[in-house]
């Protein structure tokens, strides 16, 4: 946990252990945990037209890319200022390293593998089209969320979120993200590299997410490669919503589906505030 600053008051922030922003890097005191973020060099671009990453330098072979699906223009202007207005009106909680957050979701355990409802009383209800329109794409064909996140990232803080795999025991196939406000980079990594390529090296791959577009995760790109947002690519506020699906264990046949028709219930309901 950070110290608190000279005169006692809590950090402004809501970083822990390791992870930090630009304003407890800067707390007078807090000189040793500033960190020098590695510059992230992309060996790879992925292309949306041909589903494949492109070496950047050429020095390597391009390889097939599956599993990320890129949805440009999904919202109107109009429509990002509308969510955006209506995001700032209800109440944003600090977050790790730099963001700030909005839940809307049961409350989870993802250690003891544990759910309960809490607060949970449903997605927002400006969610309700966005989640029809979604289901109109192949890609998203019956994709029922029940959990909505929404990030606000702003580089005056430093936000960012690490290299890290969503959890498949609780959420589903597709992770699915609107992306408002700015343009960024969402960087996928797979730390072993591709040995099969001769690739023994961590690969990145840099997937390109214009503002108002929707980008979706699934397969080997939501199971095995990490995913990030770095520090360097917001260069201006950026907001995001995410919505998780449930896994095959909480849906019909599975062993906690009233469990799950539950959650979904309440989730569709789409009468939700922030928990």
């Amino acid at each position: 946990m950070l110290a608190p600053n000279r005169r006692g008051d809590a950090p402004p922030c809501g970083c822990k252990g390791i992870r930090q922003c630009l304003l407890c890097e800067n707390l007078e005191g807090n000189a040793s945990l500033v960190a020098n973020e590695v510059q992230v060099v992309h060996q790879f671009l992925y292309q949306p037209e041909l589903k494949q990453a492109i070496c950047k330098d050429a020095e390597s072979a391009s390889f097939p890319f599956p599993g990320v699906f890129l949805w440009e223009n999904f919202i109107s202007e109009e429509e990002e200022m509308e969510l955006i207005k209506k995001m700032d009106q209800d109440v944003w909680s600090q977050s790790q390293s730099g963001r700030r957050k909005q839940d809307f979701g049961p409350k989870v355990n993802f250690k003891k593998q544990k759910v309960r409802l809490g607060g949970f009383n449903g997605l927002p209800a400006l969610s309700r089209d966005l989640m029809l329109r979604m289901q109109e794409e192949p890609t998203l064909s019956g994709f029922q969320p029940v959990e909505q996140c929404n990030l606000d990232y702003q580089p005056q803080r430093g936000s960012a979120i690490d290299p890290h795999l969503d959890d498949s025991w609780l959420w589903g196939e597709r992770l699915v993200t609107i992306n408002m406000l700015s343009d960024t980079t969402l960087t996928m990594s797979l730390e072993k590299g591709l040995p099969e390529l001769g690739l023994t090296d961590e690969v990145q791959v840099a997937v390109h997410l214009p503002r108002r577009s929707v980008v979706v995760l699934y397969g080997a790109a939501r199971l095995r490669w990490k995913h990030a947002i770095h520090r360097k690519d917001v260069c201006a506020r950026r907001v995001c919503s995410t919505y998780r699906e449930l896994s095959a264990e909480f849906l019909p046949g599975g062993q906690q589906a009233e469990l799950g028709a539950q959650l979904m219930d309440i989730a569709l309901s789409f009468q939700g505030t922030p928990i």
